[in-house]
């Protein structure tokens, strides 16, 4: 859902919004799959991060499949014209489930400890996507910040909240009104008909 303006108080977490595919990363046994948000198996698209959930234990992981450019900016473009599927790497947000162990009605500041843990020292094609506790600093500060290195936008989420599939009242956007992404939906909403 998107937040009318930057939310503050300790009662939330800000996270950079990346420009990338929503991903769900499952790890069952020794298989892994990767699904994005509307249920499409992107496994065989995405290696290094395959490759990454494969050395974890059984779990399922929510994140943002990103791909960088020479200057190591994440770069939609390349994600969307496949240039650099193999690099391609998953900013970790969250734990839906750990060891069989569902997650979801946990406590969101619960859940990302358990995923710091989950992730540490691991493989290259995963990055945990780094927080900012509310008590720290507020999400104007935050979404400030994000907008002057021209990302995408924050995302703020309620420590208390567990995991809802799909949109959330407990995890609320701002977006950089002069990111791509937002300018790129700002033309396909003028030119409908149009493909990228």
């Amino acid at each position: 859902m998107i937040a009318p303006r930057p939310l503050s108080g300790p009662e939330w977490v800000h996270e950079i919004k990346h420009d990338g595919f929503r991903i769900i990363a499952r790890k069952a046994g020794n298989r892994v799959k990767l699904y994005s948000r509307d249920g499409n198996d992107l496994t065989d698209r995405f290696p290094l991060i395959v490759e990454a959930v494969s050395q974890l234990p059984s779990c399922t992981i929510d994140g943002e499949a990103v791909a960088c450019d020479d200057r190591g900016v994440p770069s939609f473009d390349l994600l969307w014209r496949r240039k650099r599927d193999d690099q391609a790497f998953l900013y970790v947000f969250d734990l839906i489930e750990l060891v069989g162990d569902d997650r979801r009605r946990v406590p969101l500041d619960l859940r990302k400890v358990d995923l710091c843990r989950l992730v540490a020292g691991g493989a290259p094609g995963l990055v945990l996507n780094e927080w900012i506790d509310g008590k720290e600093a507020d999400g104007a500060t935050v979404f400030e910040r994000a907008c002057s290195l021209r990302l995408e936008g924050i995302v703020s989420k309620r420590k208390d909240s567990r995991y809802l599939s799909g949109r959330s009242p407990y995890w609320l956007k701002m977006k950089n009104p002069a990111s791509e992404a937002v300018q790129r939906e700002s033309n396909l909403r003028a030119t409908p008909n149009r493909r990228i």
